[in-house]
Formats: C-alpha cells, sequence, structure tokens
C-alpha cells in the first residue's frame, strides 16, 4: 500500500485470502493521522491487527508488542551524556531494546469476537478496556 485510499481493498483482498491477521509494520502511511482508518478497516474487514506501538491499539488495534519508547529515550540521554563529556560516539556499543511492552484491547478483541487466553492478559503490560 502506498496511500491511505487502498486500506480498504489491501484488507479486502487479504479477508478474502482467509488471514488470520496482520501484522502492521511502522511507518509514515501506519502512523499519527491514520491509525484509526486503520484500525476501523481492519475491524470492518474482520481481521485482527498487531502493532510495534502503543498508540495503534489506543486507536482500536487489537494488540502490540514493541520497545518501550519511553525506556529508549532514557536511554539515548545516557548516550547524549557520554557523548557531550567526550566519548567518541564510533566506540560506544551498540545497545538493544531492553524492555518490551505488550498491548492489548480488549474492546477490539470483543468485536472481533475473540477471546484473549488468560495467559497472554496476565502477560501484558497493559490492557485497554
Amino acid at each position: 500500500m502506498s496511500t491511505v485510499a487502498e486500506f480498504d481493498g489491501a484488507f479486502a483482498r487479504m479477508a478474502q485470502g482467509r488471514a488470520g491477521g496482520v501484522l502492521v509494520h511502522g511507518s509514515a502511511l501506519t502512523a499519527r493521522d491514520n491509525r484509526r482508518l486503520l484500525a476501523e478497516t481492519a475491524l470492518k474487514h474482520r481481521l485482527p491487527t498487531m502493532f510495534g506501538v502503543r498508540e495503534n491499539v489506543v486507536a482500536g488495534g487489537l494488540m502490540s508488542y514493541g520497545p518501550d519508547h519511553h525506556d529508549l529515550s532514557r536511554r539515548a540521554a545516557v548516550y547524549i551524556n557520554k557523548i557531550l563529556r567526550g566519548a567518541k560516539p564510533a566506540e560506544l556499543p551498540v545497545e538493544q531494546a531492553s524492555k518490551y511492552l505488550l498491548i492489548i484491547n480488549r474492546k477490539t478483541a470483543k468485536a472481533l469476537g475473540l477471546t484473549i487466553p488468560p495467559s497472554i492478559l496476565a502477560r501484558a503490560d497493559e490492557i485497554i478496556e
């Protein structure tokens, strides 16, 4: 997809192909102003969606699992501090995110007729009612 106008057709084709769900990668097209439209289109075609950021779940997506962006920002501040104190960026180690968040939208699950297992709900960092 390259435009918002293609959302409906793309989701219709996935539904016709009996996709069990959709993993939505982050991009300018799937962010900010288009989050709600994306969630509504997925729900219209009865396709569960998984994202990498919480904001898409707040907008109506089913769930997200991805790095904690607040934690990443704190880690970036530590790097900036080291650089400002004279460390050479090329000599600093590359770090992988160490904190990930699972967010589930229970209202969307119910609208899709899905029951989220208690073991998954227990692992969720946040459940949106």
